[in-house]
């Protein structure tokens, strides 16, 4: 059993103001879990999310509560999904790659990862902003376009002329209702949109019935752990799996066999985090139909030995920064 458990409160610089449907940030607030034993140390990260309920102090307290240190098996049942979970399970994945030396990957049964081409997130702004944003990252082949306000078209008619041939996915951050919705809908197909993330809130997904689906439809904030898959049923096409939802790795993995036997496609995200929190996350996103793990991309400042990102994508993490 691991012997000690250490969390600490971490802050990075963004390279630019980070704007959604719910607010701005100029920084990534994080928290880092580091579980030792024998002469080895695990290290996982996680973002706690104010639209959940959380917050620093409060996912700080329920890590700082276990005791003894669990391990993975029963942590899913110490800890519910979430923030602090996450944290936790990816620091024993961590701790128990480094005690056996084998890869995280092996130690779960899958084949070795190779590098996933990942979206490119552009913050809500302006139409002008957002355009401007959009020619500097046009070279980009996945963007993904934060909206999710009553007067979108203009910001995603600017997206488009500011980089045409690029695949684009739009997140509304649960902003619209089902009549913007399907207002919207005829002229996201005619702008070449692959796919909407959460149109409506979490808890209305039933005013999706009955609606056009021209653009898949992805959930996010919706989808938290393989429990809520059958609500899901009929009304999204994909998932977004995220570690800071599912509360770590083990049970990401597990709802990612469950959405594809359900028929959902996947799509692996993240919160805004560093390296260490995407790290566990480039596994779960090998043969992923989208991948939205560009939070390094956002920082102006990341973790020793960071994911490595180029033309093929983001590469899976060299053992010292995790797995």
């Amino acid at each position: 059993m691991p012997s000690s458990l250490t969390v600490t409160a971490e802050s990075f610089r963004l390279s630019e103001t980070f704007t959604i449907s719910r607010g701005s940030r100029d920084r990534a607030e994080v928290l880092c879990v580091r579980i030792a034993a024998d002469g080895f140390e695990g290290r996982g990260e996680c973002v706690p999310y104010a639209r959940n309920g959380e917050s620093l102090a409060s996912v700080t307290a329920q890590i700082a509560a276990l005791d003894p240190v669990p391990d993975r098996r029963s942590l899913q049942e110490m800890l519910s999904p979430g923030a602090a979970r996450n944290a936790v399970d990816c620091a024993l994945w961590d701790l128990e790659a480094k005690r056996t030396g084998r890869r995280a990957w092996e130690l779960a049964g899958l084949e070795a990862p190779g590098p996933v081409q990942t979206a490119f997130t552009l913050s809500l702004a302006a139409p002008d902003a957002m355009e401007a944003a959009a020619r500097r990252h046009a070279h980009r082949p996945l963007l993904k376009v934060k909206l999710g306000t009553p007067d979108d078209m203009p910001r995603l008619e600017a997206v488009r002329r500011g980089a045409p041939r690029a695949r684009i996915i739009v997140d509304a951050n649960e902003g619209w209702s089902a009549g913007i919705y399907a207002d919207l809908a005829p002229h996201l197909a005619r702008l070449g949109v692959a796919l909407v993330e959460q149109p409506l809130p979490a808890g209305q997904d039933a005013e999706l019935d009955g609606l056009a689906r021209p653009v898949p439809l992805c959930a996010d904030e919706s989808c938290h752990t393989r429990a809520g898959l059958a609500e899901l049923s009929g009304r999204y096409d994909m998932v977004n799996i995220k570690l800071d939802k599912t509360g770590g790795l083990t049970e990401a993995l597990a709802l990612r066999v469950e959405a594809r036997a359900a028929g959902f496609g996947i799509m692996v995200g993240c919160m805004v985090g560093t390296s260490l929190a995407m790290a566990p996350a480039t596994l779960l996103a090998q043969g992923a139909e989208l991948t939205d793990l560009d939070g390094p991309l956002l920082l102006a400042e990341d973790r020793n030995r960071p994911l490595h990102y180029d033309q093929a994508g983001v590469h899976p993490p060299e053992a010292e920064l995790w797995g």
